[in-house]
């Protein structure tokens, strides 16, 4: 998927929710999932089982149609292209200027391996600040050290 490119189905199910003018923490409280996974399983970077496909598209007034598109295995990433979306380029930024320096600490603190994208949580907070309102973003990934063979 490109930058530009956002599936059918995604259009259906964001279309639907503003439609219903419900939020993401909305659709949490309907799935029992958390609001970050759920948003991914709409832009379809997250797959559904038929009970969390159910209950989504009877949150948003969608037909039950839609259950093999939600459950089917999805394709994960941005693409090959540099992000153009200012807020999703920051994130490329951020990894430009520190993912080096990232690595290294948790190399430092952990070991030689990685933070595993697939055992992984995230949460996103305002916090309210005098200078301007501040997001909060807590990725907590498990810790997987490179075998040795």
């Amino acid at each position: 998927m490109s930058n530009t490119e956002i599936p059918t189905i995604t259009e259906k199910l964001l279309t639907a929710k503003k439609a219903k003018g419900v939020t993401f923490t909305d659709l949490e409280q309907a799935l029992g999932r958390d609001e970050v996974w759920i948003a991914a399983l709409i832009y379809r970077q997250a797959s559904a089982s038929e009970d969390e496909a159910s209950k989504l598209l009877q949150a948003l007034g969608l037909s039950n149609d839609l259950v093999p598109e939600l459950t089917a295995s999805s394709v994960k990433g941005l693409g090959p292209i540099v992000p153009t979306d200012p807020l999703v380029y920051r994130f490329y930024e951020i990894m430009q200027v520190y993912g080096m320096p990232i690595k290294e600490v948790i190399h430092e603190k952990f070991g030689d391996g990685i933070m595993s994208a697939i055992d992984f949580t995230m949460n996103i907070e305002k916090e309210a600040d005098p200078k301007g309102d501040r997001v909060v973003i807590t990725m907590n990934g498990k810790f997987l050290p490179y075998k040795k063979w």
